[in-house]
């Protein structure tokens, strides 16, 4: 496996620990903060373009 493929499974970890909310013990939530309700929504719209480009790019237009 090369260094993408790496950088691409860390991508999902850290993807999936920010939108789950995980944290070290000892430290203060914020999975219920606004500030993460907002970076939630960001993902889904970066997720949402990067579809629609892979789609296009797919389909040839």
């Amino acid at each position: 496996m090369n260094w993408l493929v790496w950088l691409g499974i860390a991508v999902v970890i850290v993807a999936i620990a920010a939108v789950t909310g995980i944290k070290p013990k000892g430290t203060r939530s914020v999975s219920h903060s606004r500030m993460m309700g907002i970076g939630r929504i960001a993902l889904l719209a970066i997720v949402i373009i990067l579809v629609y480009v892979a789609y296009r790019a797919r389909s040839g237009g």
